[in-house]
């Protein structure tokens, strides 16, 4: 990745040089993305960028010192102006998609260093940038394995001044973030201490461990720093409020929707949801409850409830076992993957390097259920990582089985095609053919959230409506439920952020109106509260997903194939959905 580098000088000459409106959009492009990754180590590996202007970002940490931040912030207050410059009247379609995920990423950069100022108040950043610096060398096989090695040691001998750094920013925090900091932590030290110990060749043993040991003892002061220091400064609100929020909705969600609009369509969508699933819920509940004649006595809300609420308990009782929760997934995976190919709903990448393996746990407070991570932009040829959270062995009986009747047989099954198979990982694969390679990573790293999430919702419809499961009722009503649970995502977020939710609101909206299990709604709560304007972008998503698969449909007429609108939808990688109608054309 050296000859990268090189580039980067010549980028910033030819700017200004000459060049039409596309050349020079093509340049700021690679300067945003190659400086961006620059400023954050631990990402640049993990996309496959290894050296910036000669230097080795491998065995760098990320640098949260004012000076820092300050270059950041000049940096992209030149490139907004640079971007403004741009004569918009001359770029292609796929320009003007491009520049909408500059101009919005920009600016949701300098948000955050100026306003929100993440650094300032949240601990969860400084503790899951560093597990992803220690944690992608050790599973990511870009190198041969002594020198991710080395890698690691090299970044291990700055974590004592890369968490002094940390614990001198954090001013204060809320309780919740600091108890999963805390958490994410000691999964840092496990991941340190045994991990990648147990894995370290035997003739790299003493250097490692000269490097651990510093490297543990700061990463367990930094541990008494948030328990006995930070909780006692409890003080900051998590939530951004009125102002703040509907700026970055904007600017992370870049689908010329608003906060508001968004918030009332969801409300309005949850009605006739819940209306469907009731007809969806009838005939099974005669089946299974003939005693019960369909609660007729009752009507509205109550019925639906009711209804609807015992045909979910009885499929929620078909399910796995917490030792065999991965392996279950796997198999899922397995299944949808001969599904796609039998029915021919898309063209499924030729490589095959997804890996199916336990949540790292740093990562699990943020990903209490599974997710998925890609193999880098840069070395595409790498892993990808569909994650499946291991349920703790210290759970009490009643928790397992909370989170098991929550992800059911049936919704195994859905979690694994959102997130694997159709869903991200076939849509990241297909997208690391995007050219030229600046157009590739630029939507690779700083892709458009409601097209990545709202892909995973649309796929998953698509799967059923081909007739995954030869068109199961029970696999129907429980995907109706994921249906209300996205438009809980985006209600509760938008509620929490800008009108003050209150917890016990928050809990009744997910349990009482979109049935989901205590467990479920608890982590859902607690991650609502860790993010913002990350859980409306699958509501968004979908909706648009379908809105433009329904305009090609018109368009194209009899010639219209469901696997042709795949293929070229995912063959733009992830465009502003707002955009992605044009480039069909």
């Amino acid at each position: 990745m050296a000859k990268y580098a090189g580039l980067i000088s010549l980028i910033l000459f030819a700017v200004g040089c000459g060049k039409s409106p596309s050349e020079k959009l093509t340049s700021l492009s690679e300067e945003f993305v190659y400086n961006s990754l620059a400023f954050s180590p631990s990402s640049a590996t993990a996309a496959g960028y290894h050296e910036h202007e000669k230097l080795k970002l491998d065995e760098m940490l990320d640098d949260f010192s004012e000076s820092s931040r300050l270059r950041q912030r000049t940096f992209y207050e030149k490139f907004r102006d640079k971007l403004g410059q741009l004569d918009t009247s001359k770029l292609t379609p796929e320009d003007l998609a491009d520049l909408t995920i500059l101009q919005n990423n920009n600016d949701l950069s300098l948000l955050d260093l100026t306003e929100v100022q993440s650094h300032l108040h949240n601990p969860t950043l400084y503790v899951e940038t560093l597990g992803n610096a220690l944690n992608t060398p050790f599973i990511v096989e870009y190198a041969a394995k002594p020198q991710r090695i080395q890698h690691i040691i090299a970044r291990l001998q700055k974590v004592p001044l890369y968490l002094d750094q940390a614990a001198g920013n954090l001013q204060s925090a809320p309780a919740l973030w600091i108890q999963v900091a805390i958490e994410e932590n000691d999964g840092n030290i496990n991941l340190v201490d045994h991990d990648i110990r147990a894995a370290v060749p035997s003739d790299m043993g003493e250097a490692y461990s000269r490097a651990a040991r510093p490297a543990l003892d700061a990463m367990k002061k930094f541990g008494d720093f948030l328990k006995n220091s930070l909780t006692s400064r409890p003080n900051y609100d998590w939530r951004l409020g009125g102002t703040l929020y509907p700026r970055k909705f904007r600017y992370a969600l870049q689908s010329g929707v608003e906060a508001d609009n968004t918030l009332q369509q969801a409300e309005r969508d949850m009605q006739s949801v819940r209306a469907r699933m009731l007809q969806l819920a009838l005939p099974l509940h005669a089946q299974a409850f003939p005693a019960h004649k369909d609660h007729a006595d009752l009507s509205g809300t109550d019925r639906e409830n009711t209804v609807i609420g015992e045909v979910l308990n009885r499929i929620a009782e078909r399910h796995s076992t917490r030792e065999a929760f991965l392996d279950d997934a796997r198999k899922a995976l397995d299944e949808a993957k001969s599904f796609i190919q039998q029915k021919k709903l898309l063209t499924l990448p030729a490589r095959d390097n997804l890996q199916v393996i336990p949540t790292p746990e740093f990562m699990r407070g943020s990903y209490p259920v599974g997710g998925f991570n890609p193999a880098p932009a840069l070395q595409p040829q790498l892993g990808a990582f569909y994650w499946v959270t291991p349920i703790p062995e210290s759970w009490p009986k009643e928790r397992v089985e909370s989170k098991l009747r929550e992800y059911n047989f049936y919704k195994l099954k859905l979690l694994t095609i959102h997130e694997a198979m159709p869903g991200h990982y076939v849509q990241f694969e297909v997208a690391n053919g995007v050219q030229p390679q600046s157009r590739r990573l630029l939507r690779s790293v700083y892709g458009n959230g409601p097209y990545i999430e709202g892909w995973g919702q649309y796929s998953t419809q698509m799967m059923l409506d081909e007739g995954f499961l030869d068109h199961s009722p029970e696999l129907a009503l429980t995907f109706a439920k994921e249906e209300l649970r996205v438009l809980a995502n985006a209600i509760l977020d938008i509620r929490l952020q800008m009108l003050n939710m209150t917890d016990q609101e928050a809990m009744d909206l997910m349990t009482k109106q979109t049935f989901q299990e205590q467990e479920e709604a608890s982590a859902k709560l607690q991650r609502a509260k860790l993010s913002s304007a990350q859980l409306p972008m699958y509501y968004v998503g979908w909706r648009a997903w379908l809105k433009v698969r329904d305009e090609y449909k018109q368009t194209k007429g009899n010639s219209y194939t469901l696997q042709e609108f795949n293929d070229r939808a995912l063959k733009e990688g992830a465009v502003p959905l707002l955009a992605l109608g044009a480039l069909l054309k």
